[in-house]
């Protein structure tokens, strides 16, 4: 029995060292274990941070392309815009010559030639509407900067007829709300 024993004790004792020794190997993966853990945190959040930084950058870059494409929209309907305005400024003495040809045909006996000139004074002046273009009303209406430019001032008797348009030297226009050629006025003072 006592070398059943011995072998007992003899094996108890490896079992311990071979624990002691798991223990010890344990032990030292542990902290590697731990500062692997600890890498791969660490990376994992540059990697977090990288990927917010570039979503962050391409959100600004489409807001960047948006207000690329929006300004460039804006600038093709300017140019659009500034084009017609600048076709139909050229009209304007044209519209000015019928005017003057209508009032002096008033004066004639020749219903033919009235009638011609109103046509194509009509049509020019309905084709030019559709394009945004209305006359500033400015006869016996209260004499306003914004629309009117005072070439003469003219005393009146009546006092209701002060500070109003007198009469018009020349019509004034607007094209879509924005005024292209202000009214030349007299003034009643």
């Amino acid at each position: 029995m006592s070398k059943k024993k011995n072998t007992e004790i003899k094996e108890e004792k490896t079992e311990k060292k071979v624990e002691k020794e798991v223990k010890k190997e344990v032990k030292k993966e542990v902290p590697q274990d731990e500062e692997v853990l600890e890498k791969l945190k660490k990376e994992n959040e540059e990697l977090k941070a990288s990927v917010a930084k570039e979503k962050d950058d391409y959100i600004r870059l489409m807001a960047d392309f948006e207000n690329f494409r929006r300004h460039s929209a804006e600038a093709k309907l300017e140019l659009v815009s500034t084009a017609s305005a600048d076709i139909i400024k050229g009209l304007l003495p044209v519209l000015d010559d019928c005017e003057r040809a209508m009032k002096m045909l008033n004066d004639a006996d020749d219903k033919v030639a009235v009638e011609g000139t109103e046509l194509i004074y009509n049509k020019l002046m309905s084709f030019l509407k559709t394009k945004g273009l209305e006359m500033i009303k400015a006869k016996d209406e209260k004499f306003d900067t914004d629309f009117h430019e005072a070439v003469a001032q003219m005393p009146v008797a009546e006092e209701d007829k002060k500070g109003k348009v007198f009469d018009v030297v020349q019509t004034g226009y607007t094209l879509s709300g924005k005024v292209i050629r202000y009214a030349k006025v007299v003034v009643g003072i």
